[in-house]
């Protein structure tokens, strides 16, 4: 196979990648707290071919000279799009969106009876019955308990009503009395590139050791006391679906453009095994 051909082939197999994140951001359109990936694109090697030599030729020139021949393109990084959601309003004591663009709710995920904690922008939270029934606890829509500043949101069953305050501060009320049975800890997110996708609209901290980095390098507490969030609304996905059509479009022509430098190369090499 030539070098176009190879080239060819390997920039298929790249942008094929690229349409699948972008099949993933539209599928997330309607997620709430989804924030959308951007791939970039990067050279693989390129070798120089310095085929002038007569000094004449660089008069004028605005190119580096001799012959650039790369390898292909690939997927060089998948970024994360923080931009804010719009905001709707549900009414409902449990939904929160929160208000900066790098700030992250922390959940606890337990897979192969291993606790990861996870980090999300999905505000959808619900109380689930533990301590057989005498308790409830704050967990997301799969179950997984939402982290407080001291654990798990743990609140004594029997109260009357229940509001999240700008703070992060769960607030009960039983009769004439107030409490506060818990604070959400939340995090921001110093640098959010470095986070790894790992499903259900969450977001997990990388091997920071094997990147270099200290985990407070990475994630960081927000500062107390401050307005962090809103109740009674949710944050909806900042996926922009006419962009993502663009880029979708983008991405199938070049792809074929790639698939049709193949079959040129399939036909001029046709045609030279022919000649006699």
């Amino acid at each position: 196979m030539s070098t176009p051909m190879i080239q060819a082939a390997v920039t298929m197999n790249q942008l094929q990648n690229k349409m699948d994140l972008i099949g993933n951001n539209m599928a997330n359109s309607q997620t709430t707290g989804y924030k959308g990936r951007q791939a970039e694109f990067s050279s693989l090697l390129i070798q120089n071919v310095n085929n002038m030599t007569d000094p004449a030729n660089m008069q004028g020139r605005l190119t580096p000279d001799g012959i650039r021949v790369g390898s292909g393109a690939m997927l060089g990084s998948t970024n994360i799009d923080l931009t804010p959601g719009s905001i709707k309003e549900t009414d409902r004591a449990l939904d929160m969106a929160l208000l900066a663009d790098n700030h992250f709710f922390q959940i606890q995920v337990t897979e192969n009876d291993i606790e990861e904690t996870r980090y999300t922008r999905d505000g959808t939270f619900y109380l689930s019955p533990v301590n057989d029934n005498q308790d409830v606890m704050l967990t997301t829509g799969d179950g997984n308990p939402v982290m407080g500043q001291n654990g798990p949101i743990v609140i004594a069953e029997g109260f009357d009503s229940i509001e999240v305050q700008p703070n992060g501060q769960i607030a009960v009320s039983l009769g004439a009395q107030t409490e506060i049975a818990g604070e959400l800890a939340v995090v921001e997110m110093m640098r959010p590139r470095l986070l790894e996708v790992s499903g259900e609209n969450a977001l997990r901290m990388p091997d920071v050791a094997e990147l270099g980095f200290n985990p407070e390098e990475i994630i960081q507490d927000v500062v107390p006391n401050t307005d962090l969030m809103r109740s009674g609304v949710l944050e909806n996905s900042n996926v922009d679906i006419s962009k993502q059509m663009t880029d979708l479009i983008t991405a199938q022509r070049a792809y074929q453009l790639n698939a049709q430098t193949i079959s040129t190369g399939d036909q001029m090499m046709g045609l030279i095994n022919q000649l006699r």
